[in-house]
């Protein structure tokens, strides 16, 4: 098995000019293009030699204070006031700062392969040369680690996992026997995959437990933040899709399916056997019931709870949860109850003094 190799990339030296810039990320510079960048800053918090971006309308006064030396912009923005720092334009600021923090990650972060002791790794488990397991991970029998992936120290792979290509497992992580990770996927840490599903059933007055003896499989290019938890299918599997991004502490029980590229943020639950669309956005603590369809594109807001399906393109809030502008009129009704309420009031008068 290969020996632990640590590759630290060359100390991150960030210096470029915002022409420099400009022309990794296809943008167009108004200002000094010469100006010299060597950090990132939010808007609100910038300082000279920083880049900064503009996509959030809330923060567009920072832009006429902000001491940063640069900032991404949209192409058509269009300043109200003298702006002093060096503009960068590009179709979306949002994206491009990321792909910017993306490739000064990749500068900045250490290559480990190989293997470090002492962990555990069954007989017979194949480690690739470029791939890498950390301290005190344990790799069960039948366990297949494909080229490129990162096990990182004290995660746990059961009997007969596979993990995908350059898929990142960080500390603390547990996966279930008989659990698939696909490729580029990242896991963090204290995520547990594949734990039983919440199944039992009702027998003389007491649940009896449903062996849970299904898996989960998780496709390529996933990411599952912090403390999130997938259970296994009764039978079959549950399933998560290709860009599918979990936030922290949220669950996922047995048979459900999440469809490609779904975001949903951190404390959001899903009961068994529910299946949700393509593209959909789920907001925090949402609670959906089980055996319920989420359509594709469907958009529901944070708190939000439902015991019904949903249509494809819904945009729902509140708790049951009911189409976004139906909810903002019945919220305009709840305000103005008061002087309703003291309408009504002047009116009995009105009737009780007519009838003496």
């Amino acid at each position: 098995m290969p020996t632990l190799h640590i590759n630290y990339n060359q100390p991150l030296k960030m210096e470029f000019s915002a022409n420099q810039i400009a022309a990794l990320v296809n943008g167009n510079v108004e200002g000094d293009g010469e100006v010299k960048i060597n950090t990132f800053a939010k808007i609100e918090e910038g300082h000279p030699g920083a880049i900064s971006f503009l996509a959030n309308p809330k923060y567009i006064h920072y832009i006429y204070t902000t001491k940063s030396s640069a900032v991404l912009v949209k192409r058509d923005f269009v300043p109200e006031q003298p702006v002093e720092a060096t503009l960068i334009r590009v179709d979306d600021p949002y994206a491009t700062v990321a792909h910017l923090l993306t490739m000064v990650q990749q500068m900045m972060t250490p290559v480990y392969t190989g293997i470090e002791q002492p962990c555990f790794i069954a007989e017979g488990v194949e480690i690739p040369d470029n791939a890498y397991v950390g301290a005190f991970a344990y790799i069960g029998k039948g366990c297949k680690i494909d080229p490129g992936a990162k096990i990182y120290p004290q995660a746990y792979l059961g009997d007969n996992v596979s993990i995908g290509p350059d898929t990142i497992i960080y500390p603390g992580v547990k996966i279930y026997h008989g659990c698939k990770v696909g490729a580029r996927c990242i896991i963090h840490s204290g995520a547990v995959i594949g734990a039983d599903g919440f199944g039992f059933a009702p027998v003389a007055g007491r649940y009896d437990k449903i062996p849970q003896i299904g898996n989960v499989e998780i496709a390529d290019d996933v990411e599952i933040g912090a403390n999130t938890t997938v259970d296994r299918a009764m039978m079959g599997s549950t399933r998560i899709a290709n860009g599918v991004k979990l936030d922290n502490l949220i669950q996922i029980a047995h048979n459900c399916t999440v469809g490609e590229s779904t975001v949903m943020a951190a404390q959001a639950g899903v009961a068994g056997s529910t299946h949700i669309g393509a593209h959909c956005m789920i907001g925090g603590q949402v609670g959906l019931a089980g055996h319920i369809t989420v359509g594709d594109g469907a958009q529901i807001a944070a708190q939000s709870g439902t015991q019904k399906s949903i249509a494809p393109g819904a945009r729902l809030f509140g708790s049951p949860a009911m189409d976004l502008r139906e909810y903002g009129r019945q919220a305009v009704n709840i305000k103005n109850l008061p002087e309703l309420y003291a309408s009504v009031r002047e009116l009995e008068k009105e009737i009780n003094n007519m009838k003496k």
